[in-house]
């Protein structure tokens, strides 16, 4: 298959996940019990694992080898800077977008440096592009649920999960075309992110997933960051 192709197609399904989450998350019908709050949770947590664990693993170590101090810490201070007054202009117009911003904020840069290393390294952009794919499937679905509490569109928020899965092979393309001989520029593209999901992670996302004198599902954090840490073993 040719190269373009192959890359187009990796990048589309590995965001297309997000809409095969948000579509379960559609079709979820079971009534309402301490069960379901609890296995609703714990998805909230896996995907606060998964995204924690895309920091430590997928954004963070480019940047460890290729920016100095000073840039690195700079970049992952700008990017949780921006997420906090981007958080708090959301606030401001009413509801919580976090959990689909932290989908963007991770599906994004990841894209980009699934493009940007595919050329030199074919198995680790395959693999690179399972890992995004397994993290954007609790990610549809958690992201689906909080927008529908606060718009109650559903067949809206499905259109644009679905149209999202497009930004994966453009993304990847940009990256691709254009970075391949910019690592830095990638670094820092993919530290930025990082710092803007941390951020999220702590002030909106991992808040969701307590249920109180209930402690199982915080565990789905422990399976989420384990999806990451069996990725990172993968890639190598």
């Amino acid at each position: 298959m040719n190269q373009i192709v192959t890359l187009i197609l990796f990048s589309w399904i590995a965001g297309f996940t997000a809409f095969i989450g948000a579509s379960l998350a559609a079709l979820e019908r079971f009534r309402e019990s301490l069960l379901k709050k609890e296995i609703i949770r714990g998805i909230v947590a896996f995907g606060g694992g998964i995204l924690i664990a895309a920091v430590a693993f997928a954004l963070v170590p480019h940047g460890l080898e290729t920016l100095t101090a000073p840039t690195l810490g700079l970049l992952f201070a700008a990017g949780g800077l921006t997420f906090c007054l981007l958080d708090i202009e959301l606030n401001r117009s009413g509801g919580s977008k976090a959990q689909f911003t932290a989908m963007l904020s991770d599906f994004i840069p990841e894209a980009i440096a699934l493009g940007a290393v595919f050329a030199h390294d074919h198995r680790l952009g395959l693999l690179l592009a399972l890992f995004i794919g397994a993290q954007n499937l609790p990610e549809g679905f958690n992201a689906f649920r909080e927008l529908r509490e606060n718009t109650g569109r559903s067949a809206l928020i499905l259109w644009q999960m679905f149209f999202v899965s497009f930004l994966g092979p453009a993304a990847a393309l940009s990256g691709f075309f254009f970075l391949q001989n910019f690592p830095a520029v990638t670094a820092g593209i993919m530290v930025f992110a990082g710092g803007g999901i941390l951020y999220l992670v702590f002030q909106d996302i991992a808040p969701q997933a307590k249920l109180k004198h209930h402690w199982l599902p915080a565990f789905g954090a422990v399976l989420g960051f384990i999806v990451g840490l069996l990725g990172k073993k993968l890639l190598g």
